[in-house]
């Protein structure tokens, strides 16, 4: 950097270009770098540093990807205790972290590991839970690790290793494994930077083999960093025509700051700075072309990573590899590549994560649980520290303290009070009704009846007669109605209609209070005072619940039962003996707790039972603490459990045993309310106002041509229209036509109509002649008329 230097290629290692980039940026040297990858090497504290291949930070989003993907929760990370290795897997660390998973434990390895350092830190990491190892170290010593590992057992059946992508650089550069190499390695992840299959790239690797070989390197593969260096190379060639091209000059001056540091063995005051840095920096970022890599371009605004980064997921197998999937922060694990997918919607849903068959470590297909009982001597503490066994109640405040399984059974709160048996009656039939259904359908009753006869009684002989007998029809047709016994016919149109309706309702009653008997008569009730928390909630009587259980917080808090109402109960035999006693004996009026505790008590006890339905909606789990892989492996046992039966078994065979004869006993039937037939006696009533209204319109349509037939017939009798003007005479009259019947009316109205066509004839006939006289006489006074004016006159 003394001989005026306008740009850098390098450093390779992520901790030379930590120091290097100090010295770019005071000098405003673009620093270019294909394969420091460290993530903190971010433009806001070096703006010289230019990074042309993949951040560190995308490797490490696809391998907590990865994890989520098989459903692990820790991992152990493995690394070298440099800036590259430390600022690596505290970018793993945040990637797990967003997916609720975490970094159980990590393995610094100095930079320059031995082989008893290694073996003594894997052996701490052999003692440990997970069984999920990310190895990220330097590529020199990196190989070592696999080989410790296989020699303690850490490469059999049970282990996931994931090597970053130093290991996919060896794989590619040595082409294929040494046979003893590839025994260290079997089913080992690791990740490789994706570069597109292009023409270019194509052409590039067909000539690599040459270039090796002229480079003295012998036999070596083409690696994803050979590509990248290729394309950086091209970067910086294109940056600088574009300097030029917009007028830029080479040239420096001293920076007064180095000078004041003096010589030294680093000759700092011998270096100048590039006075048009930040212009060919502008240049280097502005790049946009297509290299052996695909397309290169810096993701703005920042401009400190390269677009479209995405990497191949790759497993060992034999002495090769093969790919099982790709990675991209476009569209997470996929089996397909991730430039077909690059135009599709973002979808990172977990149903559309994919990866391929995987040979895991021990030569065994079945995807590793992920973690194990520590080899620490240490036993598990269930019930203190390490996991809670038993009838643990799953609800919202603890599940903010500890992670529980799925529940294994279902237990809501629910209330237990005394019940007595209650025998059937002599007024047992009255039962299946309350006093309001009894009435309101005894009134319908007689309301249908009535109307019926309105709408039949001018067409239906049956629905005529003395007013006693008319009554009496009513009654008769209304209730005989409950039987389908009713022996009057209808005729009417409006009256069948009706008619129809109202047997619908009566069959819907008649069948609902059979049944509501039936159960009556023939099983035993139960019945209590109370019928569930909202009884509770309307008195002021006290209320047990077992000492210890959430039950009390949740009346109190939740529900806002007051504190001097509750009274704790220490066991079965205190909730018994204070269900006993009673409001008057110092005990409880009922007991709240949980569903699967109360119904383990009344299996024994036969004077009590659950009223009312269950207010609220757990269940009981196992429970540990926050983020332990247990409560996964368990819920997924216990959801086995239940798909197969055998939980239900479990439930029915310990908690379902009663010695009480419930089968023959339910608790009592509650009475038919009115509320539940409301809308049957709606439609009913509707059909019947709609019916009468028609019925009434007709009738006074009839009415109104009848009064003028009969005003024109009687208009010759000046004291029959006189009485007809008065408004109560005109009300007896519409009274009188219709309780007359229709055909009488119609008949008297036929037979008028024929008197009115032989008197109009009469006057037909008579005003004939009249004028045949008249016209005779205009016939003849016409015709003198015409001899006069031929006389001259």
């Amino acid at each position: 950097m003394e001989s005026k230097t306008v740009a850098v290629i390098g450093p390779q290692s992520s901790v030379t270009a930590h120091v290097l980039s100090f010295i770019a940026n005071e000098l405003q040297v673009p620093l270019l770098s294909f394969s420091a990858t460290d993530p903190t090497l971010n433009s806001l504290q070096f703006p010289f540093f230019v990074m042309t291949s993949q951040s560190d930070l995308y490797q490490m989003a696809a391998i907590a990807d990865i994890v989520e993907h098989y459903g692990w929760r820790e991992v152990i990370a493995i690394y070298g205790d440099d800036d590259h290795g430390r600022n690596g897997i505290a970018a793993l660390g945040d990637q797990l972290a967003a997916k609720r998973c975490k970094i159980s434990f990590k393995a610094p390895l100095s930079p320059k590991a031995t082989r008893e350092e290694i073996t003594d830190v894997l052996v701490q990491v052999a003692l440990t839970e997970s069984r999920i190892l990310v190895l990220h170290v330097p590529d020199y010593w990196g190989p070592t690790v696999f080989t410790v590992a296989r020699y303690l057992g850490m490469m059999n059946a049970g282990y996931v290793w994931i090597a970053t992508n130093w290991f996919s650089t060896i794989l590619d550069t040595e082409l294929d494994l040494a046979p003893e190499a590839a025994e260290d390695v079997q089913g080992v992840l690791t990740l490789r930077m994706h570069t597109p299959d292009t023409q270019l790239k194509a052409e590039f690797a067909s000539r690599w083999p040459n270039l090796t070989a002229g480079a003295g390197a012998g036999r070596m593969g083409l690696s994803a960093y050979g590509l990248y260096a290729y394309d950086t190379v091209w970067i910086l060639a294109r940056a600088l025509d574009a300097f030029f091209a917009q007028g830029g000059n080479v040239s420096f001056s001293k920076d007064s700051r180095l000078a004041e540091l003096g010589g030294g063995d680093l000759r700092l005051d011998a270096m100048s700075m590039l006075d048009g840095g930040k212009q060919l920096l502008e240049s280097i970022l502005n790049v946009d072309m297509l290299g052996v890599t695909g397309r290169v371009k810096f993701e703005p605004p920042e401009k400190d990573t390269l677009i479209r980064p995405a990497y191949e997921v790759i497993n060992v197998i034999g002495t090769g590899h093969q790919r099982i999937g790709y990675w991209s922060n476009h569209s997470g694990l996929s089996v397909d590549p991730p430039e077909t997918l690059y135009s599709k919607p973002v979808n990172r849903s977990s149903s559309n994560q994919h990866l391929g068959p995987v040979f895991w470590p021990g030569k065994t297909t079945q995807k590793p649980r992920g973690w194990v009982f520590p080899n620490n001597g240490r036993h598990l503490a269930a019930g203190v520290y390490d996991g809670i066994v038993g009838d643990v109640a799953i609800i919202t405040n603890r599940t903010k303290m500890a992670d529980f399984t799925q529940p294994y059974i279902e237990s809501g709160l629910v209330v237990v009070a005394p019940v007595m048996t209650r025998n059937s009656n002599e007024w047992a039939f009255m039962r299946p009704f309350t006093p309001a259904m009894w009435v309101v359908t005894g009134v319908f009753f007689l309301i249908v009846g009535a109307v019926i006869w309105i709408l039949e009684h001018r067409l239906n002989d049956d629905f005529r007669g003395p007013p006693r007998r008319q009554v009496i029809t009513i009654i008769w047709f209304s209730f005989s109605t409950l039987f389908f016994a009713h022996k009057e016919n209808t005729v009417s149109t409006l009256g069948r209609i009706v008619l129809i309706i109202w047997l619908f309702v009566v069959l819907i009653i008649n069948s609902s209070y059979t049944a509501s008997l039936t159960s009556i008569l023939t099983v035993q009730q139960l019945s209590s005072p109370i019928k569930g928390i909202e009884t509770l909630r309307t008195s002021n009587d006290p209320i047990g619940y077992q000492q210890g259980s959430f039950a009390r917080d949740y009346l109190v808090d939740e529900l806002g039962f007051h504190e001097s109402r509750m009274v704790p109960l220490k066991g079965p035999e205190d909730c018994e003996r204070a269900l006993k006693a009673g409001l008057h004996k110092g005990g409880v009026a009922a007991v709240v707790d949980e569903q699967s505790y109360l119904e383990l008590f009344l299996s024994t006890r036969c004077d009590f039972s659950i009223v009312g339905q269950e207010f609220t909606k757990n269940g009981w789990g196992f429970a540990f603490p926050r983020d332990s892989p247990l409560a996964v492996d368990l819920s997924t046992a216990i959801l086995k459990l239940s798909e197969n039966g055998d939980l239900q078994r479990i439930h029915d065979k310990w908690l379902m045993s009663s010695a009480c004869s419930s089968q023959t006993t339910t608790f009592q039937v509650d009475r038919l309310q009115l509320s539940s037939f409301w809308g049957l006696f709606l439609i009913c009533g509707l059909a019947c106002l709609i019916a009468l209204l028609l019925y009434f319109l007709n009738i006074a349509r009839q009415f109104s041509r009848h009064q003028q037939a009969d005003m024109s017939h009687s208009s010759s009798s000046s004291s029959a229209a006189l009485s007809l003007s008065s408004a109560s005479a005109r009300l007896q009259t519409f009274f009188s036509f219709v309780d007359e019947k229709e055909e009488n009316v119609a008949s008297r109205s036929r037979r008028r109509s024929l008197e009115r066509a032989s008197n109009r004839s009469e006057r037909e006939a008579g005003n004939g002649e009249t004028q045949d006289s008249k016209a005779g006489r205009q016939v003849e006074f016409s015709t003198n008329k015409d001899i006069g004016i031929e006389n001259g006159v």
